[in-house]
């Protein structure tokens, strides 16, 4: 193991773990119940570096860095939820953890809902950010006018990656700051994000999620049809998807709570990490008095 820099006091180790025909690069702190963090697009597992440290101080956190994302990698292929929820579990299989809470913002959210729904005994708590889950119903309003421009561009076969090389730092850069309202986010971490989706594979790896959507759709539509989502389950909303998630959620989920935090932008883990704190902390622990 090859020990990071402590963000927040908190001793962070990165390992590299064998897992479903890869090797992903997981970041480990603290000590206690598991909780795992899923990212999204563009980010690494540094993503929660604002949250790893005081979550570490009650749990152990296992925050990956999924397929084809940041040092985890690059496979051609499974790029689909059910693919990425087995990489998960063979993550926490490999870590000894039977069981984690799991937290999943933005193309994580539906690794995280299918790993729930498919193997309820091993998802303790289930929080979910600034993601839609396929065709549920519950997001007509959100999409009245379409989906967001990128979805289309990304889901092309080899253009965005043909197109982007030599400007992704621009590219990802719009991200960011779209994704804080115009804040931005820490330099060290953006500089990361950069690196992480520079050249032509890693661009290809990071379309390859929006590739797989229509997969991943089916693939959750179809266990929803026979299966409700009975882990307790919050759901955690900001501009732009606000509580469009919450409604996809409600009509197939026993234990539901929805929470919209007011001025956050899409990537809230940085750039409202108090508040997500604030709101995600006592859900997590209302399970030790349950």
């Amino acid at each position: 193991m090859n020990r990071a820099r402590p963000l927040h006091a908190a001793p962070i180790e990165l390992c590299r773990i064998e897992t479903n025909g890869i090797h992903a690069n997981v970041a480990i702190a603290g000590s206690g119940p598991a909780v795992v963090l899923l990212h999204g697009f563009p980010h690494t597992w540094r993503l929660w570096s604002e949250i790893i440290g005081p979550l570490s101080e009650h749990y152990r956190v296992i925050a990956p860095d999924l397929r084809g994302f940041g040092a985890t990698s690059r496979a051609p292929d499974g790029y689909d939820a059910a693919t990425l929820a087995a990489d998960i579990a063979g993550i926490l299989d490999a870590l000894g953890e039977p069981t984690a809470a799991v937290v999943a913002i933005d193309a994580g959210t539906p690794v995280a809902v299918l790993l729930a729904l498919r193997h309820p005994d091993r998802v303790r708590r289930l929080v979910v950010m600034e993601a839609l889950l396929g065709a549920l119903p519950g997001a007509e309003d959100f999409l009245a006018a379409g989906p967001p421009w990128w979805f289309g561009f990304h889901a092309v076969p080899g253009l965005a990656e043909t197109v982007l090389p030599g400007h992704e730092a621009r590219y990802v850069e719009w991200f960011l700051t779209t994704g804080t309202r115009g804040r931005g986010v820490r330099a060290d971490i953006h500089d990361a994000f950069i690196d992480a989706y520079t050249g032509v594979d890693a661009l290809r790896c990071a379309f390859s999620y929006y590739r797989a959507l229509p997969t991943s759709a089916r693939q959750i539509a179809h266990t929803v049809a026979s299966t409700r989502l009975t882990t307790p389950t919050l759901a955690i909303g900001a501009h732009p998807v606000g509580d469009a998630l919450e409604r996809q959620l409600r009509p197939i989920t026993d234990n539901l709570v929805g929470q919209v935090i007011p001025h956050c932008g899409h990537i809230i883990p940085l750039d409202r990490p108090h508040e997500l704190l604030d709101v995600m902390m006592p859900f997590l622990a209302a399970e030790q008095s349950a």
